[in-house]
């Protein structure tokens, strides 16, 4: 592929990171919207894919770029699939990681171990204009089991609490070029690269 720049709709600087590290190898410019002064839009969607789509539509038009944006966060069954498309803002609008992740152990503190299953679901979108019909989107699910011990200082978000029993470890224990291989925003980048080789 030739160079492309494809705004990337998250002003998170851990996103912007691990999705840039992983274009970079596929002669995909990304920048990042607080760059292009981008405000964030609110992410009034039922769905990890209508949040996806809001976000790039929204950097889309502002940009004239094509856009890229995911939605991501935790499920656990046991909580009825929260924190869900909540994740970010699980312990109230501006919540920091901290809050977000003292408030899941706190809820998952009375759950049997046997009923602290957990998944990080990501669905990417790209869009090739703001008013695009079809957005490519591509989703990636990471199963691993909710603990009440943070560990690690690699990664974001609820990655110190998401163990990996094959692993051994946290998200939060792997080097960033081994959480991308496993990761649900890796598996989801990768489905969504191969559409978009076929793009351009």
């Amino acid at each position: 592929m030739s160079e492309h720049r494809i705004v990337l709709a998250s002003n998170n600087p851990g996103k912007v990171r691990e999705i840039s590290e992983m274009l970079s190898r596929e002669s995909i410019e990304i920048i990042s919207q607080s760059e292009l002064k981008v405000p964030e839009i609110e992410e009034t969607g039922l769905s990890f894919v209508e949040n996806a789509i809001l976000k790039a539509r929204n950097a889309s038009r502002l940009t004239g770029l094509p856009a890229i944006a995911d939605d991501s966060g935790i499920e656990l069954p046991a909580l009825n699939g929260r924190p869900g498309i909540y994740s970010a803002r699980y312990a109230g609008e501006g919540a920091t990681d901290e809050a977000n992740l003292k408030k899941l152990i706190e809820d998952i503190r009375p759950l049997p171990e046997n009923q602290r299953e957990a998944q990080f679901v990501c669905v990417m979108v790209y869009m090739r204009h703001a008013e695009d019909p079809v957005p490519l989107i591509a989703q990636g699910i990471w199963q691993g089991i909710a603990v009440t011990e943070p560990r690690g200082e690699n990664g974001f978000g609820y990655d110190p609490i998401f163990y990996l029993p094959d692993n051994l470890c946290t998200s939060a224990e792997l080097s960033p070029e081994h959480k991308n291989n496993l990761s649900h925003r890796g598996k989801a980048l990768r489905r969504l690269v191969n559409l978009l080789k076929l793009e351009f």
